[in-house]
């Protein structure tokens, strides 16, 4: 039996890997210089360690070391290519297009610019959460300054063709951002070859420390203009003004090494992710899978509906087994899914609905455990309830 309790909610956050927690510790207590501070070996130690984290996450990104810029995450990340785009181009126009699906950091910020007075249009998507790339090149006008779109779904894995849309937005002259914060460990990024022109992600998703993040920022002809949101000291190129978290910097640059080194193995985490859904099937009816088939999503990812069971009341019976019910940024209100009613799913299903996160450090046992697990306290829970029959076919349950 496997130790519990266990955890399967990488979405959300992943535990610190080990070697980036040694690799952190020296600079809380040893090297802990002020970066900006030139005038002494304090200061250069710290200022060198964070150019060479800088230059790893760009090994990770395909990039230049002199395009990564500095942040708390992907949500201030998101704030400042979506804020800093509009505002920086706002000369030339006013309208800005993003996917119903997206995160909130970024649904929220198109939502306070249009506040603003920009013009903010969302695309809808296909029922498997996919994004029709003609409507995209539709919706692009004349004024269109930005696209946004992430490269993974944080609740259902959809992976979005990135050099596509790179390609639309490149052709029409309009900035491309995406949202790479769940897509760091399980698929391969390069923003030259997708013509990404701002990519977001968080240390906190690929094992690495929370309140550290990146923003990519493209350099070059057509020139980028980014109007920051945070001002006092001028660093990071202006971008993004205060003092650097430098052991939470060393650490994310480890932690996009170890990515950057892991890639190779997203078929073994596929396999466990597969072995959970094919588990699940084989112990009940009415397994709903939200979001594309398994091999066009996210190998970490399973969003699944089962019928007739509250995903609330399911999770209180599974106290063992750490799941969600979708985004971490927002499963604190009873609301249903807002990726899983732009899909189309009906509330009724997506209360219905549990996100499964899987990492490194998941085992074939623990896997094993989860669906037995479940597989009883789903029976138990449709025996209690009056609205779910033990037949699919006459289930009351869209």
């Amino acid at each position: 039996m496997p130790a519990l309790p266990i955890y399967l909610d990488n979405h959300a956050t992943t535990r610190v890997d080990p070697r980036v927690l040694e690799a952190m510790l020296p600079y809380f207590t040893e090297v802990y210089g002020n970066a900006a501070s030139r005038g002494h070996s304090f200061g250069y130690q710290a200022k060198n360690a964070v150019e060479a984290a800088r230059a790893q996450v760009a090994g990770l990104l395909g990039c230049s070391a002199k395009e990564i810029v500095w942040t708390s995450g992907a949500t201030e990340s998101n704030n400042l290519a979506i804020q800093g785009v509009a505002r920086g181009h706002s000369d030339r126009g006013r309208h800005l297009i993003t996917v119903a699906t997206e995160h909130k950091a970024v649904l929220d910020t198109f939502a306070s610019l249009a506040k603003e007075g920009f013009d903010v249009q969302i695309l809808d998507v296909r029922r498997d959460g996919t994004l029709d790339l003609d409507a995209l090149g539709a919706a692009i006008r004349s004024d269109t300054v930005l696209f946004s779109a992430m490269a993974a779904n944080n609740e259902v894995g959809v992976l979005h063709d990135l050099q596509a849309i790179g390609a639309i937005c490149r052709d029409r002259g309009v900035v491309f951002h995406t949202d790479a914060a769940q897509a760091t460990t399980v698929n391969p990024l390069d923003v030259n070859a997708t013509q990404i022109d701002l990519l977001s992600i968080s240390a906190h998703k690929m094992y690495g420390p929370k309140g550290i993040g990146v923003l990519y920022v493209r350099r070059g002809r057509p020139r980028m203009k980014l109007a920051p949101i945070l001002h006092g000291g001028g660093h990071e190129r202006g971008l993004r003004s205060g003092t650097l978290d430098v052991p939470s910097i060393v650490g994310m640059g480890v932690a996009a090494e170890l990515a950057a080194a892991g890639l190779s193995g997203v078929g073994d985490l596929r396999a466990r992710r597969d072995r959970l859904y094919k588990g699940l099937n084989a112990g009940l009816s009415g397994v709903h899978l939200n979001g594309p088939a398994l091999d066009d999503r996210a190998a970490n990812n399973l969003n699944v509906s089962f019928e007739g069971v509250e995903a609330e009341a399911l999770l209180m019976a599974i106290r063992e087994i750490a799941v969600s019910t979708g985004s971490a940024c927002t499963s604190a209100t009873l609301e249903p899914s807002h990726v899983l009613r732009a899909m189309g799913v009906s509330d009724a299903l997506a209360h219905t609905s549990i996100r499964f996160g899987l990492g490194r450090f998941n085992t074939d046992d623990e896997i094993d455990y989860v669906v037995d697990k479940i597989a009883v306290k789903v029976t138990e829970l449709r025996a209690l309830s009056p609205l779910y029959e033990d037949q699919p076919e006459t289930a009351t349950w869209p």
